[in-house]
Parts: C-alpha cells; sequence; structure tokens
C-alpha cells in the first residue's frame, strides 16, 4: 500500500507580526493565521480523499496545534502531539525581538563546525540535537500502516523531517535546507511496488492565494 505524508509549516502566529524569536515561544496563530489554518485543512481534506484513512501528528507548540485543529475537524481524527516536531530551540533568544538575536548569533562557516556549533546562544539546541529528535519522532510516525498521514510541524523543522524521509545521513544535514513558508504543504510519498521515497511536492501554497 502507497504512503503519503502531507507535512503542513503552521500558519501564520504572532511571533512573526510582533518580530519576536521563535523557537520555543509558545506564540498563537494570528487571526489571519487562523484563516489559513482552514484553507489548509480544506486542501489537505482534498489532497486526501474522503473515507481515506488517517493519521494526525502535530508539534505540541500551540502554533503548530491550532493549525492543526481545524484539519483533524474536517477529517474526523485525533491529532497526537509530539514535543520533538517541535522548532530548534534557541535557548535564552526565545521570545526576544529578532534584533536581539541578530546582534549575538555567531554563524557557523561553511567548513566548520555546523553539526555541534550552538551558534553563540546559550541554551539552544545544535543542529545535530534538532535533527536527532526530528529524525527520531519520523522513525515513529512511518511505522504506521496508515495510509495518509499529516504531519504539522514548523519552518525549520520542516528540512529535517524531508531529510529523515529520504534517509539523508545525519552527518550531511549540516548543509541541507529545505524551505517552507507558513502554511505550505509538503507531500511525501512512498510507492507500492519498490517502496521508493519520493518529495513530490515542497512548499506548495496555492491554496493560500487571496486569503
Amino acid at each position: 500500500m502507497a504512503k503519503d505524508i502531507y507535512v503542513v509549516a503552521h500558519t501564520q502566529s504572532r511571533h512573526h507580526v510582533e518580530g519576536l524569536v521563535g523557537g520555543w515561544y509558545d506564540s498563537e496563530l494570528t487571526a489571519l493565521g487562523r484563516r489559513q489554518a482552514e484553507v489548509v485543512a480544506g486542501r489537505i481534506c482534498d489532497l486526501i480523499g474522503d473515507g481515506r484513512p488517517v493519521d494526525i501528528h502535530s508539534s505540541d507548540l500551540r502554533r503548530a496545534a491550532q493549525t492543526a485543529e481545524p484539519i483533524a475537524a474536517r477529517l474526523a481524527a485525533a491529532v497526537t502531539h509530539w514535543p520533538a516536531l517541535r522548532e530548534r530551540s534557541l535557548g535564552v533568544a526565545e521570545g526576544q525581538p529578532d534584533a536581539w538575536l541578530d546582534g549575538r548569533l555567531v554563524l557557523p562557516p561553511k567548513d566548520g563546525d555546523r553539526l555541534d556549533s550552538r551558534e553563540g546562544i546559550e541554551g539552544a539546541e545544535t543542529k545535530r540535537e534538532f535533527a536527532t529528535r526530528i529524525y527520531r519522532a519520523m522513525d515513529r510516525i512511518v511505522e504506521s500502516r496508515c495510509p495518509a498521514q499529516v504531519v504539522v510541524t514548523h519552518g525549520g523543522a520542516l528540512t529535517f523531517v524531508v531529510a529523515a524521509w529520504i534517509g539523508m545521513p545525519l552527518e550531511s544535514v549540516a548543509w541541507v535546507k529545505f524551505h517552507s513558508n507558513a502554511g505550505g504543504i509538503t507531500h511525501l510519498r512512498e510507492d507500492d511496488e519498490l517502496f521508493n521515497r519520493s518529495v513530490m511536492s515542497l512548499n506548495e501554497r496555492t491554496h493560500l492565494i487571496g486569503v
């Protein structure tokens, strides 16, 4: 049986419009973000189709959980909330103005320590720590035999959701980036013959035009 996974980057949240650092800072969706979430839910329903069994998984941070709510309501399915699907922790920077982080961030050089650097921010996760927990979560999620799954997460976390799906070695994720905007949908598929894993689409956002 083929498996389809639809990965949703949460919609607009208050930290986006207030210019605050996200990470584990637990901001809510804006009014626009809630409207976007309803539109995302409609698009997900169209993609999955009627009557198809579905699992829904979400980061436990409010902005992701609130994005998952209308999806769950339309599909009449429960949501499993995962701390492991959170955005990267940015330690003491979380909830601070973006300019505060910009003035302290120490970006790793191209050929330097890209996996284990905390980039000058006390308490921040390293990329290795971040990727490892997303990989472990995805290993558990894809174990399900359910043919359709929805994963609601964050823009930064999406990179490692996709990397885990395609089996990218952890040591290689130091340089990888898969971009998604708020409300973007990424479609992952495993075929039912050779069990190849594909990225069918990345950051689809046509459903949000005019919202």
